[in-house]
């Protein structure tokens, strides 16, 4: 039987789009919240929306969307011609 909590190294690398690797590095770094489950990792699942950057303090939103206008405002034409390829 599953426990739907917790997902696995893989299933957080198809998530996220890269490899299982990838994850255990993050998990390394301390960038991934992980529990050793003998020589494997597992996620908990309530630790998604931090490791999809779903959770963002009101600073870190400011600093998207500033840099976001930004972007639009000096690459508008250039992001419109390329979203029409």
């Amino acid at each position: 039987m599953e426990n739907r909590e917790l997902i696995t190294t893989a299933e957080l690398a198809k998530i996220l789009g890269i490899s299982r690797i990838a994850v255990f590095k993050r998990i390394k770094r301390g960038q991934i919240k992980a529990i050793r489950v003998g020589r494997n990792f597992v996620i908990p699942r309530d630790s998604l929306p931090e490791v999809l950057g779903q959770v963002l303090s009101k600073k870190n939103k400011r600093e998207i969307e500033t840099a976001v206008k930004k972007t639009v405002r000096e690459y508008g034409q250039t992001l419109r011609l390329l979203g029409n390829e």
